[in-house]
């Protein structure tokens, strides 16, 4: 035999109360079915009896609603040979519910007594109107075999008399019993209520008298799930989990189960089953006492209280001093409060204490009272009140002797920015818990979810501002490369914000990045830097990642404040870098202080591994000694475009055209970009350069880069025939020209360079790039990086890897 527990959702409506009557007809072995009372219903004659005693005449109005609801049901599910008689017995109910609400009324008064006869009927509406639903079902009313002391709303059982009158009263049945949950009687006779949860206890309380086979309890969800699927949208159905486990999800907010309904069944070693009625084929969860050797989770599940207060203790008062414990819950037990966990230094000098909100003032008053002399006396303690808080608890049996367990959890709060404000964790290493800011849970809670979960499976979320050439190949690279990402590297990446100069566009759910621009373009609102980094850090999520490929200083000023955000930043944006030194090595230890990624390979040749190879030889102790480098596509290209043919003003205008330099080429001939990437280079070997500490040589005269741009054409064409005599000499001597950044020992300078055929930058072609590292190690041999160093596409390449570099992390 087993017992079926329907909750609220289950018999929510006519259709769902049809599915309900096909599960209960489809068991293969006889059954005992508790029900709840039709879903919303509690709630609404609580508000009843309230309006009733305040003297509200619209209490009737309510009423009506109720009986229209239930007359409904009747109507439509019962058999038209029984409807009259199932019809006059809900009126009938109806007409007591509306007599005792009438006296309430009349009198002004609610008393807990009354209060429980009052919420009784929506258990017994329900019940008995499934009874005659169900095919070859019986109505059994629970207050005749449930007995209970009188402390109505949350009335405790007598067991021995329950349980003799549950086997007297259950001996020879043949039909299937219809059993209201949830309510009780005293030994009087009168109507009491079990309290919250209170008809999957009174479904406990059946399954273990009669020694049934499994208590299943059906529900709007698959089983017990690894965490609240409406924070965390990828939380799953655990398979299995020990009474243990189950008891201190419970009771650390996980509302699949009522904690004191597993007490009974515990006892008696019987299974518990969680169902979910909408999916009946659904495995479900399966509760026990055996730890299922299938599974090698360390934790079963994440559990969250969303609102507490902490009560801190702390002061010398405490010290060494005997009995203090004792003391603060004798004063609490005085004021009936309960405490959800409780922390202590091994110092002894502070006890911290978790209450519910409603809880805190009386547990402030509780022990201020208790510890009066210490506090206004002596002054040796104090007592805090901490709110806007919230408790999340890992549970897994798993865990006990594990090491590292603490350490997931912690780095997965850490790498998001979330600071544990108290912890605890009991001996028997069945939960860890840990409070934290309220506003901090969702973001939590998919932290820890994915560290422990989806280890096999991260997701990045990222805002992208620049979607421009750079940009837009980024996005379009990103659309290309997903499920590969995901089958290969189990990465899941998320665009959730874009902008550019005009407009901006955010979506927590994600950009469909294959039509970005016309989203932008219909969705988008007008773009402020400032508000853009507002709304992304008020989503809140793990894992963010702001990706800048513009080349804006006020974009890239805001680093700081976002790295406060404990958000990764990934920049093609070669300002923030070479801008003061100040300015960089303030950039570079906060994102270290605030445990987040700072990456910019591609602010020094595109998409070629320079920086990265610069941290890697200082990391493992080698010294940069000397940088030779050409790291302007642009002017390499223009340098190897000259000829008889192609003289500098036309190689230049082709470099433009080619998308090579930048709309004003003025910006790549003067050099400020080749200083920009030297400065940067500089500072990554560890020298403390400043942009006025470089030489800069340019080949141009100054008169070019003064006035308009056709007063800039015509002077460069006026040089085009110096030019060309120029190299033409190059060209019998066999070389060439290159714009060489050079970093020696700390002195830099930037030149036009002749180079001859036994140079490595003899023979760089069209706009690639190449560096030249001389270090300690690399000495007689330098290191060579080349290849290309400018284009949309491998510079967004650049910016895909350094992304993926944070995921990495």
């Amino acid at each position: 035999m087993k017992v079926l527990k329907f909750g609220g959702s289950s018999v929510g409506s006519p259709e769902n109360i049809l599915q309900v009557k096909k599960i209960i007809e489809s068991q293969q072995e006889s059954c005992i079915v508790v029900v709840s009372a039709f879903q919303g219903i509690t709630d609404q004659l609580v508000e009843l009896a309230t309006l009733a005693m305040q003297r509200t005449e619209t209490y009737k109005n309510e009423l009506h609603a109720i009986e229209k609801r239930h007359i409904a049901v009747v109507h439509e599910l019962v058999a038209h040979d029984r409807q009259n008689s199932v019809l006059e017995n809900v009126k009938a109910k109806i007409k007591e519910l509306a007599d005792i609400l009438n006296g309430i009324y009349l009198l002004r008064e609610l008393t807990p007594k009354t209060q429980d006869l009052v919420l009784s009927y929506g258990e017994q509406l329900s019940s008995y109107i499934l009874s005659n639903i169900v095919e070859k079902a019986v109505f059994y009313d629970s207050r005749q075999f449930i007995r209970t002391n009188s402390n109505y709303g949350s009335a405790k059982i007598d067991f021995d008399l329950t349980d003799q009158l549950i086997m007297d009263y259950f001996q020879a049945v043949e039909e299937v019993p219809i059993v209201p949950g949830f309510i009780a009687s005293d030994e009087t006779g009168e109507t009491t209520t079990l309290g919250r949860g209170g008809s999957d206890y009174t479904a406990a309380v059946l399954a273990a008298t009669l020694n049934a086979s499994i208590l299943e309890i059906w529900t709007d969800v698959d089983g017990f799930m690894t965490a609240d699927p409406r924070k965390v949208a990828k939380a799953y159905a655990i398979d299995s989990l020990t009474y243990a486990e189950a008891i201190e999800l419970s009771h650390f907010g996980a509302k699949v189960v009522y904690t004191p309904t597993i007490h009974p069944v515990y006892k008696k070693n019987i299974p518990i089953a969680i169902k979910n009625t909408f999916n009946p084929s659904a495995k479900g969860t399966i509760i026990s006492n055996e730890l299922s050797e299938n599974e090698s989770a360390l934790i079963k599940g994440i559990s969250s209280i969303d609102n507490i207060s902490l009560i801190s203790i702390q002061g010398t008062g405490m010290v060494g001093v005997t009995g203090v414990s004792m003391r603060i819950f004798r004063a609490l037990a005085k004021y009936k409060v309960n405490v959800i966990l409780i922390t202590q230094a091994s110092s002894e000098y502070s006890i911290s204490l978790a209450v519910v909100p409603a809880d805190s003032n009386k547990a402030k008053t509780a022990i201020e009272e208790e510890f009066q002399t210490e506090i206004f006396l002596r002054n040796e303690i104090k007592v805090t009140v901490e709110n806007d808080l919230s408790v999340i608890a890992i549970v897994g049996e798993r865990m006990k002797n594990t090491p590292g367990i603490s350490a997931s959890l912690f780095s997965s709060l850490a790498r998001n920015g979330i600071s544990v404000i108290a912890t605890a964790q009991g001996s028997s290493e069945l939960n860890i818990s840990v409070v934290i800011r309220k506003v901090s849970l969702f973001k939590a809670l998919n932290s820890i979810h994915e560290g422990f979960f989806l280890s096999h499976f991260k997701e990045l979320h990222l805002f992208l501002i620049g979607i421009g050439n750079v940009g837009g190949s980024l996005l379009r690279q990103i659309k290309q490369q997903q499920s590969k990402l995901l089958d290969e590297l189990r990465l899941k990446i998320n665009v959730i914000g874009i902008a550019n100069s005009r407009k901006m566009l955010l979506n927590p759910e994600g950009i469909d990045v294959d039509n970005f621009k016309e989203q932008i373009d219909k969705e988008g609102i007008s773009f402020v830097i400032e508000d853009y980094i507002a709304q992304m850090a008020s989503l809140n999520l793990r894992n963010s990642v702001l990706i800048d490929c513009t080349a804006n200083e006020k974009v890239a000023s805001q680093y700081a404040k976002v790295f406060d955000y404990y958000i990764s930043v990934v920049t093609a944006n070669k300002i923030a870098c070479s801008g003061s030194f100040e300015q960089y090595k303030h950039l570079k230890e906060k994102a270290k202080k605030k445990g987040v990624r700072f990456m910019y390979e591609t602010n020094v040749g595109a998409g070629l591994p320079i920086i990265n190879t610069i941290n890697d030889l200082i990391r493992s102790g080698d010294k940069i000694l000397r940088i030779e480098a050409v790291v302007s596509g642009t002017l390499n290209f223009i340098f190897n475009t000259l000829s008889a043919e192609v003289p500098m003003s036309t190689a230049i205008r082709l470099a433009k055209e080619k998308g090579y330099s930048e709309p004003d080429p003025r910006i790549d001939l003067s050099g400020v970009d080749v200083i920009r990437k030297l400065i940067i280079l500089a500072r990554e070997s560890g020298y403390e350069l400043e942009k006025e500490d470089v030489k800069v040589n340019s080949f141009l005269p100054a008169s070019c880069f003064e006035g308009s741009m056709d007063d800039f054409w015509a002077s460069v064409e006026k040089l085009d025939a110096d030019f060309e005599t120029k190299r033409l000499e190059l060209e019998k001597e066999g070389k060439k020209w290159r714009f060489v950044a050079t970093l020696d020992r700390g002195n830099a300078s930037i030149d036009l360079v002749s180079i001859d055929r036994d140079h490595p930058f003899y023979h760089l072609e069209g706009s690639n790039n190449i560096v030249v590292l001389t270090t300690e190690r690399y000495n007689e041999l330098p290191m060579i990086i080349k290849g290309y160093g400018a284009g949309d596409a491998v510079t967004a390449a650049g910016v895909f890897a350094d992304i993926i570099r944070v995921a990495n992390v």
